[in-house]
């Protein structure tokens, strides 16, 4: 049985990679705006909740500290929402848990930034927030979504749905993603 299980998770994990190599030219255009925004001196703002804030951590700390062991170059400013736990907590306590991540954007965002959420399904309240709230100061978003998108999708200036409902499999394939682009973006900045 757990043979099964395993083959199954693995297929589905590879085919759900494969599938990038389709949406080419979508990942192309996400490149392009993160990496025209950092060439203009713009930061990158990033969040999500549970895992996909963990992802988000993640990828902004790869691009603030080093990406690749083999690449020493200066620290690009891209910004986890979620990093700061006394923000959130007093933002949480004070105004409400859907505004953790629209509190901190409009405090320290212009128009020449982007904002990439994470979402599995494109529903969280506080992640349908901050992409309003993106609209409005007319900062490009992005979005790594799930199970359709759900309201998040129209929302986002670019995106890139992964075509699963299953969370570990939609989680694993962002990861990849953010790393991929985040590759392309850091081989742009570093071309002379």
């Amino acid at each position: 049985m757990s043979v099964f299980k395993i083959k199954r998770a693995v297929s589905e994990n590879i085919k759900l990679k494969k599938s990038l190599i389709n949406n080419y030219k979508n990942i192309e255009k996400i490149k392009n705006k993160i990496l025209d925004c950092l060439k203009s001196s713009g930061k990158v703002f990033i969040c999500g909740n549970g895992g996909s804030a963990a992802d988000a951590q993640h990828l902004a700390a790869e691009f603030m500290v080093r990406l690749r062991p083999n690449i020493n170059r200066n620290p690009y400013p891209v910004i986890s929402l979620a990093l700061d736990t006394s923000t959130l907590t007093a933002c949480s306590n004070d105004y409400g848990y859907n505004n953790i991540f629209s509190r901190p954007l409009d405090a320290l965002a212009s128009k020449k930034d982007v904002l990439i959420i994470i979402s599995t399904t494109g529903k969280s309240k506080n992640i349908i927030k901050v992409l309003k709230l993106a609209k409005k100061k007319k900062i490009i978003s992005i979005g790594f979504l799930g199970c359709g998108g759900g309201e998040a999708k129209s929302l986002c200036n670019l995106k890139y749905i992964v075509p699963s409902n299953n969370v570990s499999r939609i989680q694993e394939t962002h990861i990849f993603l953010g790393h991929l682009i985040f590759e392309l973006v850091e081989d742009g900045l570093l071309m002379k």
